[in-house]
This record gives C-alpha cells, sequence and structure tokens, in this order.
C-alpha cells in the first residue's frame, strides 16, 4: 500500500500538470524520484503511461485507465479514512457534493454554513456542474451526491427527497408583471425576452412552451448562465424565464418578482437529492445530507417570498 501510494501521488500529478519538474516542485520531491517511480510501473504494466513530447508528457490510453482508476483508489482511501475516524468518534471526514449553478445562492451555502458550525471537522468540495453531468457524477462515485432535476430514469441513483419547482417570467420589482399571482405564457408575447440556452434544464421547458404555443418570442438575449439572465433583467433588457429557485435571493430581497407560469402543458420539474445506488455513504455525507433533507421539501412549490403556492 504504501509504495503504491507514493506511486500514485507521482502520477497523478505529473497526469494533471503535464510536466515531472511541475509535479516535483508541487509535491517537494525530487524530479528523479518521480521518473523512476513511473518508468518502474512502465516497465511493470510492459507499456508507456506518457507520450514524451517537447512540450511536456501527455496520457496514454494506458496512462488514462490508470489516471481513472487512481481517481476512484484515492476516493475509496478517503471514505476508509472517514470510517476509521468515525470509530474513533473524531466526527471528521470530507464531502463532495455536485450541483446547479442555480443551487450556489442561499439554500445550499445555508445548509453547508449549519452543518460546519456544528460540525468543524467535516469539509465540504461542492462542484457546480451542467444537469447531465451530475447524474453521472454520482452514479460513478465521483462525488459523494449530489441535487438534480428529473432523475427518476437512472437505475444507478436513489432519491432520497425531492422537491417540485416551477418555471415562471422574471422581472424586475417595478415592473407592471411584477403585480400578476400568475400569468400564462401568452402574456408576454411582443415584451423583450431573455431566454435561458442548454445545457440549463430549464431551458428544456421553455422549448415545450414555444413548441406547443407556437407564439412568436421577442428574443432580446439568451444565455446559458443564471447569474446573467439574473443579471441582464435587473438591468432591464427584458423579461427572464427561470424558476423560482434560480431567483429565490434576488426576490427576498425585493430587488426582482417571480410569476408562475400556468400553462395546463408545463409540468413542474422535480429537484432530486440523490446517492449511488450501488454505493454507501460515509459518515460525514450522511450528516451534510441529514441537514439537507431536513428542510428539502421546503422548496416544493415555494415562492421566493416564502409563501407555499
Amino acid at each position: 500500500m504504501p509504495a503504491f501510494s507514493r506511486f500514485l501521488r507521482y502520477f497523478m500529478a505529473v497526469g494533471r500538470l503535464g510536466s515531472i519538474r511541475k509535479a516535483a516542485d508541487e509535491l517537494n520531491v525530487s524530479a528523479s524520484a518521480i521518473d523512476r517511480q513511473i518508468l518502474n510501473a512502465e516497465a511493470e504494466l510492459g507499456m508507456p503511461l506518457f507520450e514524451r513530447l517537447p512540450t511536456g508528457l501527455r496520457l496514454t490510453a494506458a496512462g488514462e485507465i490508470v489516471m481513472a482508476a487512481g481517481s476512484r483508489w484515492q476516493k475509496g482511501l478517503s471514505d476508509v479514512r472517514a470510517q476509521i475516524e468515525d470509530l474513533r468518534g473524531l466526527k471528521r471526514g470530507h464531502v463532495t457534493i455536485a450541483i446547479m449553478d442555480a443551487m450556489t445562492k442561499g439554500y445550499v451555502p445555508g445548509t453547508i454554513r449549519a452543518v460546519q458550525s456544528r460540525y468543524p471537522g467535516i469539509s465540504v468540495d461542492i462542484r457546480v456542474m451542467p444537469n447531465e453531468q451530475i447524474r453521472g457524477a454520482i452514479a460513478s462515485g465521483e462525488v459523494d451526491f449530489g441535487i438534480c432535476f428529473d432523475p427518476q430514469t437512472f437505475r444507478e441513483l436513489t432519491v432520497l427527497a425531492y422537491a417540485n419547482i416551477r418555471l415562471g417570467f422574471v422581472v424586475p420589482a417595478d415592473h407592471p408583471f411584477a403585480e400578476r399571482a400568475s400569468a400564462r405564457f401568452s402574456a408576454c408575447i411582443g415584451m423583450p425576452m431573455i431566454v435561458p440556452a442548454l445545457p440549463l434544464a430549464v431551458a428544456q421547458q421553455v422549448q415545450v412552451l414555444v413548441g406547443t404555443s407556437k407564439l412568436p418570442l421577442e428574443r432580446k438575449a439568451s444565455s446559458d448562465n443564471i447569474q446573467m439572465i439574473t443579471s441582464l433583467v435587473l438591468q432591464g433588457v427584458g423579461i427572464g424565464l427561470l424558476t423560482s429557485l434560480d431567483v429565490a435571493n434576488e426576490v427576498r430581497s425585493g430587488q426582482l418578482a417571480f410569476v408562475p407560469i400556468t400553462d395546463a402543458v408545463l409540468k413542474p420539474m422535480t429537484l432530486a437529492l440523490c446517492t449511488a445506488t450501488s454505493r454507501a455513504t460515509s459518515y460525514a455525507a450522511d450528516v451534510v445530507l441529514k441537514e439537507i433533507q431536513n428542510s428539502f421539501a421546503a422548496l416544493d412549490y415555494m415562492d421566493p417570498r416564502g409563501a407555499s403556492l
């Protein structure tokens, strides 16, 4: 274990940095020691792990396999260490979570703050990914758990909690639309619009509305970034199309208003808290999961101003 552990550290650093010299500087070891470990491994495997190029080192196909296996091994070792610390009662560990851009404000940061106030020994790595990538990251064990939209067709995932999220119009607080409790999609015809683009999950719902209604949209701008859409709305460029989750902070602060779209063809998006079906979670992950689960139901059909819809 120690010898392989040393090789793996060296190999992963070289694979990531593309240079033995840079890896040596980062790990504070000699370049010759790293080179020797890699040459020994290549001799044992009978094939090269790196292509030696004038500009540096590049992983071969065999190197890519070792790199992927090394990532899984490091994750597994981290889980083993966390479980051993659980036995010692240290309440320590590291948790990796995958979330969408919409979750980077308010709910998740507040939950992490609550966890670390009670369990300061638990550290958290939060990875922001497109919705489709989150599902794969959970199933493969790249992350401990994640929050994503509509995962029900994926057998590799177990849904621990879910909430239904609505699509709506997003406007400045002083916009005439802000006075409405709800509206049909046709209400925006003739008005300047800011439209979400793929890979944002909400973009698929907008495509459904446009396709079924056959109504023309006056697109002034589009973006695959929720913060950019929010900023354009605040600047008065047009009316945005987002979920209540995307703009909860801005609505609570009085900057924006959210008006749910009521067209019957539009189904709520299912926001799900998921783990991998085939993999047990660590003590640290369970602590964070429990904290998120306790308040997850509050997101269900929740008006950003705090009233249930």
